[in-house]
């Protein structure tokens, strides 16, 4: 019992040691766990049963940058978000908006691609709101507005944090953001439009 009183003062130098960085995670398991809908082309999509669009092609760049491989899990509205926050998934790459409520809730990349709000609203037949733009709720808005689309992660990760945006910034800066995006939505949607 003499080592008690000891034992209880280092415990909140330890508290933060027991909690792994998501990095290590990814790469222990050597894949990036990346949850999509895959059901709004041309962001996610199946066609012929295949995954494929934009933002699944971010997905393989991001994951091989990050040197593991992408570990793509196709899941609904109702579980993208939750599934992130409690680990199930690393990140979701679903044309999520950072907005203020989901930035208290998640930590972001930089943005991959600054988007026209209708158009996201356009491809879905239902807009689901929790993904969207909050502002996009049973309509798209009448002005179009630019909306800066990134990637989710639980809180609490600074080392994942540094290194994904390390691996976009690397995509941007060889023109391979660029491409994707002028594949996919004929426009370099990469960089944010000047007022």
């Amino acid at each position: 019992m003499r080592f008690l009183p000891g034992l209880i003062c280092l415990l909140p130098l330890l508290s933060p040691l027991a909690h792994a960085e998501l990095i290590d995670d990814v790469n222990d398991r050597g894949e990036l766990r990346i949850a999509l809908e895959a059901n709004t082309p041309p962001f996610n999509f199946k066609d012929d049963g295949k995954l494929t669009g934009f933002e699944v092609e971010l997905g393989q760049l991001l994951a091989n940058e990050l040197d593991v491989r992408a570990d793509f899990v196709v899941t609904d509205a109702s579980d993208l978000l939750p599934g992130v926050e409690t680990g199930k998934y690393d990140v979701a790459i679903n044309h999520i908006a950072m907005t203020t409520d989901l930035k208290d809730r998640f930590d972001f990349s930089e943005p991959y691609s600054h988007t026209d709000a209708q158009l996201i609203a356009h491809k879905e037949e239902q807009p689901q709101s929790m993904l969207l733009v909050q502002t996009l709720k049973e309509e798209a808005p009448k002005v179009s507005q630019p909306v800066s689309l990134a990637i989710p992660f639980q809180k609490g990760n600074p080392a994942f944090h540094a290194s994904l945006d390390n691996a976009l910034q690397r995509i941007k800066a060889d023109g391979r953001l660029e491409a994707l995006t002028q594949k996919w939505f004929g426009a370099d949607t990469s960089v944010e439009p000047k007022p």
